[in-house]
């Protein structure tokens, strides 16, 4: 049987078609629009992602045996809002992930419900880019539309919408809307009285690995596809990019480095880390995972070369870089502000170090680096909650680059284990969608099966020590220059 998987990023909507034994049999990128109206804002149309799905999809199946097409799943941008009338429409362009608006309803959620409360409901704080933020952002300033939502939804959730008629989401979406129970895996009732929300509009809540239904017979008809095919709930990105890199079970650890960047551990057992510098979810195997998470990764990479530089060969401005561990220029990587460990909308992308001798060549390594350090950040909260991490996998677009890799092995100071198949999100949802077939009795049985680990970047004790030192120094930028960062916001 065949398994479509729909990874429903930031900038394109990536389709994959998966066999049964894991096979990647095609895949199809579709691009869309991303929208700033203010500084700090950012904003998509869902309309946009279902066209481009449709379209995706269609291309996807052109040479396929579309009648062994069995299930559909989803890895979707996590804590987007998107929200529908009692038509079902959309009523204003959903509010994304690294959309930064909502700092005053996160200082009332933080500082008047107070972070000790919204632990015990949630097992979190309030970021700018959770959900509940944006829905008392929402109240606040556009109270016409706020008295108008029937529904609301998840970015991927919205798709799953589109092909069955069903309003659902997944416990792993759902624990970053500040609106879970992530330790109950259930809506929290206390939440919901305070972002104004009564439970009959939030989704149906489902294990990822389950299906929510079938597809409506006018979306099979268009796709050429039988009504039976299953479409399963699916997971927010990082825990469908976990799940295709095998980052199931306990004590497992996989980065991403996609347009955010994130650390996540697995576990088999709730935690929260009581300072709440990382996010305690649910995970998409059914149970539950530790997740410190960046804003911009190799986004910061696409900026500098794109918007800076002016070039898009990526690999050939690296191979410039050959002194590792020894680039006296530093830059933080906050261009949308920041989540783990620091939680400041304010924070802002800053270079320092610089000197008359310093080249394009060192600007470009200290991009790559200062991901890497910020990465090292959230994982040096998971040491002090006394987990110990040896090895990770990793996935993302920044992960095709070898120097980066070897950068993040040894400024991490761990074993960088790269598997078969790159294509995280996309690869876990179709796994997932397999799993809610039949075909595999569970998640974690299946990531042991399919998932293969085909090259090791081992750390160098020479350089990891060398990197030691220059991350030493990196922490203690960002202290120094955050009460500037609150003068300049």
């Amino acid at each position: 049987m065949l398994y479509i998987g729909i990874d429903l990023g930031t900038s394109a909507v990536k389709l994959l078609l998966m066999d049964g034994e894991g096979k990647i049999h095609k895949i199809v990128s579709k691009e869309y629009p991303l929208y700033f109206p203010h500084p700090g804002w950012s904003e998509q149309k869902p309309e946009d992602w279902y066209v481009q799905t449709m379209a995706g999809m269609k291309e996807l199946l052109a040479e396929a045996d579309r009648s062994q097409v069995a299930g559909i799943s989803f890895g979707g941008q996590m804590h987007g809002l998107v929200i529908l009338d009692k038509e079902d429409r959309v009523i204003r362009p959903a509010i994304l992930w690294n959309d930064g608006r909502t700092f005053e309803e996160c200082d009332y959620l933080n500082e008047v419900i107070g972070k000790e409360m919204l632990s015990q409901y949630t097992a979190n704080i309030s970021f700018t880019g959770f959900t509940a933020p944006k829905l008392l952002w929402v109240r606040n300033k556009e109270p016409e539309n706020f008295a108008r939502i029937e529904k609301i939804m998840l970015p991927k959730d919205y798709l799953a919408y589109k092909l069955t008629g069903v309003h659902c989401t997944d416990v792993s979406d759902a624990s970053g809307m500040l609106l879970f129970d992530v330790k109950n895996r259930c809506w929290s009732k206390e939440m919901c009285e305070i972002c104004h929300v009564r439970e009959e509009q939030l989704a149906t809540c489902y294990e990822s690995y389950e299906a929510v239904g079938t597809l409506l017979p006018e979306i099979a008809e268009e796709l050429g596809l039988p009504h039976t095919v299953k479409v399963a709930a699916g997971a927010g990105d990082n825990a469908a990019a976990a799940v295709g890199t095998g980052t199931v079970g306990d004590g497992m650890c996989n980065i991403s480095l996609g347009t955010s960047g994130t650390i996540f551990i697995s576990s088999k057992n709730f935690g929260v880390d009581k300072h709440n510098a990382l996010h305690s979810f649910a995970h998409a195997d059914g149970s539950y995972h530790l997740m410190g998470c960046m804003l911009s990764a190799a986004s910061c990479n696409k900026w500098w070369m794109d918007e800076i530089i002016g070039t898009k060969n990526y690999a050939e401005e690296q191979q410039a870089i050959e002194n590792l561990g020894e680039n006296h220029v530093y830059f933080l990587p906050y261009l949308m502000g920041e989540r783990s460990p620091h939680n400041n909308p304010n924070a802002r992308g800053t270079f320092i170090g610089m000197t008359m001798d310093t080249t394009r060549a060192d600007m470009t390594q200290a991009v790559l680096e200062g991901v890497a350090f910020a990465l090292r950040d959230s994982l040096e909260v998971a040491k002090s909650l006394g987990i110990q991490i040896e090895r990770t996998k990793i996935c993302g677009g920044g992960a095709k680059s070898p120097l980066w890799k070897k950068i993040i092995a040894n400024v991490l100071n761990l074993k960088v284990d790269v598997i078969e198949s790159e294509e995280g999100p996309g690869y876990g949802a179709a796994m997932l969608a397999a799993v809610a077939c039949g075909e595999y009795g569970s998640v974690q049985e299946m990531a042991e099966k399919l998932v293969k680990v085909v090259d090791t970047v081992e750390p160098d004790a020479y350089l990891a020590a060398k990197y030691e030192e220059r991350y030493q120094q990196f922490k203690q930028i960002y202290p120094a220059l955050k009460p500037v960062y609150e003068m300049v916001k």
